[in-house]
C-alpha cells in the first residue's frame, strides 16, 4: 500500500523549502521504491528551488543519494529486496539510436518511475527523476544500481550526481592519463572531483584555478599539485600563470568546472596546442561565447561537454565504489558535514557562500 513520509518540497520560484508528507506509491513495472539512508545536497536542487531548470513546482527535491531498495514492481529482475543502491538520473533505455551504436553513456532517452509522488494530492516533480530528500522515493529500476554495501550511505550517494560529473569529466570525458598536465577552473564538488580524477589517472602537474584560498587548499587535500587564486587576475595573467607552471606550453587537459564564458575562454586558451578543454559547469541559457574561429582550426585539439560526466551508471558506480573500499578514492573529503532533512534551507545558505563540498542529510 501507499506509504506516507516526510519529503523536502520547493511550492514555489525562490521561496524557502518546507518538509512535507509524501505520498509514494507502490512500484508499478519497472519500478523500485528506495529506503533513502542519506542525500547529498547539491547547487542542482537550488537551481530547482530558484526555477532555474523549469516551473514544475512543487518539486520533490533531492537527487544525489544511496539507500536500499524497499520494494520492486513486475518485471524487475536486476534487484531485490534489500540491495544497497546508488541512484542516478541516467537509466538507459537500451533501444534509442545512442543506445544502439553502443555508447548507451550518451542515451537520448533515460528512463523515469511512470507513476507520481504526490503532497496534498498535487503531483510533485521529483528532481532529476529522483526526488531523495524524503524517506522513501519511488524510481525507475535503471536509476538505482546495485554497489558494495560496505560503503557508507553519506560517502557512496555522491557518486550519483557531483563527484561522478567530476570524475567522469576528467576520467571520460577528458581522457587524462599518467603523465598528463590538467588544469581545472573552479573548486566546488565537481571540480575537487575533477582533480582527484587526474590523480588517480596519474596526471603529473594538476593545476586548481579558483578565487578563494580556502577553495584551493581544499584542491590541494585531493591532488592538486600547484593553486592559482585569480581573484585579482584578467584572462591573459591567468592563462599566463597555467602557461609558466607547463613549460610555457600550456595543459593537455583543461576543465571548465563553472560555467562562464571568462573561464571557458581561459581554459581555450590555456591548453597546449592539440589539447582537450572539457566543459562540465552549467551554463544559464543566456551565456555566449565568442573564439576566434581560425584559434580553434588553429589550435586542433578537441573541445567538449561532459554529460554527467560521460558516466555509465551500471559500469562506473561499482567501480568507484571498489576505489573507496581500497582507500585510492577519498570520497570521504567531500563530505562537510551530516545534517538532518529539516536543515535542507540552512544548506543552501552555506552552500551558496562556499563554506562546504557537500552537505549530507542522513535519513
Amino acid at each position: 500500500m501507499p506509504h506516507e513520509v516526510r519529503g523536502v518540497v520547493a511550492k514555489s520560484k525562490g521561496a524557502p523549502v518546507s518538509v512535507e508528507t509524501i505520498n509514494v506509491p507502490d512500484p508499478g513495472p519497472g519500478e523500485v521504491v528506495i529506503d533513502v539512508q542519506a542525500c547529498g545536497v547539491c547547487h542542482t536542487d537550488l537551481h530547482y528551488r530558484e526555477g532555474a531548470i523549469n516551473d514544475e513546482f512543487p518539486f520533490l527535491l533531492g537527487h544525489e543519494a544511496a539507500g536500499t531498495v524497499s520494494q520492486t514492481g513486475a518485471g524487475v529482475a536486476s534487484l531485490k529486496e534489500g540491495d544497497f543502491v546508488v541512484l542516478n538520473w541516467r537509466a538507459v533505455c537500451g533501444e534509442c539510436r545512442s543506445c544502439l551504436r553502443g555508447k548507451p553513456q550518451y542515451c537520448f532517452s533515460t528512463h523515469n518511475a511512470q507513476q507520481k509522488m504526490t503532497v496534498d494530492g498535487i503531483e510533485l516533480s521529483p528532481a532529476l527523476g529522483i526526488g531523495a530528500f524524503s524517506e522513501k522515493t519511488l524510481v525507475a529500476a535503471g536509476q538505482a544500481t546495485k554497489v558494495n554495501d560496505a560503503a557508507e550511505p553519506e560517502v557512496a550517494g555522491l557518486i550519483g550526481c557531483g563527484v561522478m560529473a567530476g570524475l567522469g569529466a576528467a576520467l571520460n570525458t577528458g581522457g587524462v592519463t599518467r603523465g598528463d598536465s590538467v588544469a581545472v577552473w573552479g573548486c566546488g564538488g565537481v571540480g575537487d572531483a575533477a582533480i582527484e580524477g587526474s590523480r588517480i589517472a596519474g596526471a603529473h602537474t594538476i593545476i586548481a584555478i579558483d578565487l578563494d584560498d580556502r577553495k584551493l587548499e581544499w584542491a590541494k587535500e585531493f591532488g592538486a599539485t600547484h593553486t592559482i587564486n585569480s581573484s585579482n587576475m584578467d584572462t591573459s595573467q591567468v592563462i599566463e600563470a597555467v602557461q609558466s607552471l607547463t613549460g610555457g606550453n600550456g595543459v593537455d587537459i583543461a576543465i571548465e568546472a563553472i560555467g562562464l564564458p571568462a573561464t571557458y575562454e581561459q581554459a581555450f586558451y590555456s591548453r597546449d596546442l592539440a589539447g582537450t578543454v572539457v566543459l562540465v559547469g552549467v551554463p544559464n541559457p543566456e551565456m555566449r561565447i565568442d573564439l576566434p574561429l581560425i584559434e580553434v582550426f588553429g589550435r586542433g585539439g578537441a573541445l567538449k561537454s561532459s554529460w554527467y560526466g560521460d558516466c555509465l551508471p551500471t559500469r562506473d558506480f561499482p567501480m568507484l565504489i571498489d576505489l573507496y573500499l581500497q582507500g585510492r578514492l577519498q570520497l570521504d573529503r567531500f563530505v562537510s558535514e551530516r545534517i538532518t532533512i529539516d536543515e535542507v534551507e540552512n544548506a543552501f545558505h552555506k552552500m551558496e557562500r562556499g563554506e562546504v563540498l557537500r552537505s549530507v542529510v542522513i535519513i
